[in-house]
């Protein structure tokens, strides 16, 4: 399937919220537990100040499939930003978190960073797979994170070197 990338705009709102709202709903492969209102997500993705890029991926029909972010932390180097990634469950299209992270890398090298980290739940290991096969490997652990029940889930933190492929 074909896919479009390119930046997130204002219009796309409304769908990548659901699309990221759908897997709060499904629960267990992101750190977020609380659904996003539009106000909220537009404000975090494409506003907030330690965004650093968000981009969309569209399919044929011109539909949301995923997105990716891209962004600061302060507990990370300057050299390296954070990412996070969201794929839509229902309908899912193959190649959207290749097609993402692709575009990602660019902006990531011509912004100046060397690394990207990406922290990911130890129990999706959906994720865990997605980041390994993008090239981030094992960096740090934070264990026993608990979550809104009090359950403890470790995080898992990968980094990939942007100087390398």
């Amino acid at each position: 399937m074909t896919l479009v990338v390119r930046p997130l705009q204002l219009w796309d709102v409304a769908e990548a919220c659901a699309l990221l709202n759908e897997i709060i709903l499904i629960g267990g492969s992101t750190a977020f537990e609380t659904p996003f209102s539009e106000a909220l997500f537009r404000q975090s993705y494409l506003s907030e100040a330690d965004k650093i890029c968000c981009h969309v991926a569209v399919d044929k029909e011109a539909r949301v499939a995923g997105f990716q972010w891209l962004g600061t932390h302060d507990k990370l180097p300057d050299t390296c930003a954070d990412i996070a990634t969201f794929a839509r469950r229902s309908d899912p299209v193959r190649g959207v978190g290749r097609a993402l992270f692709d575009a990602t890398k660019v902006f990531a090298r011509q912004a100046g960073f060397a690394q990207i980290n990406a922290t990911i739940r130890a129990d999706n290991a959906q994720g865990l797979r997605y980041y390994t096969k993008m090239g981030f490997v094992d960096f740090s652990v934070t264990p026993a994170v608990p979550l809104k029940d009090g359950r403890p889930v470790d995080r898992i933190s990968k980094r990939c070197d942007l100087s390398v492929g």
